[in-house]
């Protein structure tokens, strides 16, 4: 399958390293807002301007979009699936359902299939949330993010007027993750999970009180957190803030039983020594499983709680049902 890259930052650089190693894909090309000559890829691959998309319509059978949630993608998935198959990550939780009936009205008008919110979270933590309901429907459910960067809340921070760079951690309340690991099923609210780490270079002159408040008191990103802003110079941000690692956990505690109660936990857990690079490998995989649902006549949005795992991976059905089941 021809597949192609939309953006290149951190996760377009990861998507062209997952397609590249793909069995099954050709890496077609890579698009960029930036000037096409003046971006070096590892690949070799050809790079386009966002541009010259339109002239390549029939050339490409699914497009990856590596770009923002805050600004970004709310605007590209829905303007790019009526020209392609795509595959985006967008992350904000809140905004998913409107994001969601946006791009589904745009594929099924122009027959695509969008594979949304693709990821870890939402994604395969979303996954382990519906199995764990499944089987523990008499529970409660936890999530703990980090300690690590998270990308959609940097890429928010970045942009604020004023701000050059940024990293921002997502950080777990360690007595919240022991009540929970302990069985006592708290109720948690926002706040009492987790608290959020923002390093920020600055432009010169620019008013850092400002910046401050905008951060913290930006909606759906950390307004209902207890954030802590620090200002750094490019050079600090550099050395000591460059990686970008990140996890997490979802975990269910629940009962089962009738006459005897039964306590049980169901406990997935993500250790990542690259954010982008693991997120653009389930956005791959996930562009695999858009060509397939596409070949086979569907078209609208999708999210990975709808898509068939088996179609995520290059084998075969006989061959995963014989090595995977």
């Amino acid at each position: 399958m021809r597949v192609a890259i939309a953006g290149y930052g951190n996760l377009g650089r990861g998507a062209e390293a997952a397609v590249t190693q793909a069995e099954d894909m050709e890496l077609t090309g890579i698009f960029t807002r930036r000037d096409p000559s003046a971006v070096r890829v590892a690949s070799g691959t050809a790079v386009y301007s966002f541009d010259d998309m339109d002239s390549m319509k029939d050339d490409i059978d699914v497009m990856i979009i590596c770009g923002g949630s805050a600004t970004d993608l709310p605007v590209m998935t829905p303007e790019l699936v009526s020209k392609f198959n795509v595959v985006d990550s967008f992350d904000t939780h809140a905004n998913i359902p409107q994001h969601y009936a946006n791009v589904d009205a745009a594929a099924k008008a122009s027959g695509h299939i969008g594979v949304i919110s693709a990821g870890w979270d939402p994604g395969l933590f979303s996954l382990a949330r519906v199995f764990a309901n499944a089987a523990l429907p008499c529970g409660n459910d936890y999530t703990f993010w980090g300690r690590g960067v998270s990308q959609g809340h940097s890429d928010a921070i970045r942009r604020i007027e004023g701000v050059k760079d940024a990293r921002q951690y997502t950080v777990p309340v360690e007595d919240a993750v022991s009540k929970v690991l302990s069985g006592e099923q708290p109720e948690l609210t926002t706040r009492e999970k987790h608290t959020r780490e923002c390093y920020v270079v600055a432009e010169d002159g620019a008013d850092l009180a400002a910046i401050e408040n905008a951060i913290k008191t930006m909606p759906n990103y950390f307004d209902e957190y207890d954030t802590t802003v620090t200002f750094i110079s490019e050079d600090e941000l550099k050395e000591h803030h460059s990686g970008l690692p990140h996890g997490g956990q979802v975990i269910r505690s629940g009962r089962t039983g009738w006459e005897r109660e039964y306590h049980n936990s169901v406990r997935f857990m993500l250790d990542l020594d690259s954010n982008p690079f693991f997120t653009s490998s389930i956005l791959t995989a996930c562009a695999r499983a858009a060509y397939r649902m596409s070949q086979n006549g569907e078209t609208g949005a999708r999210t990975m709680l709808e898509i068939p795992p088996i179609l995520l991976l290059p084998q075969s059905a006989d061959e995963v049902r014989a090595h995977l089941l």
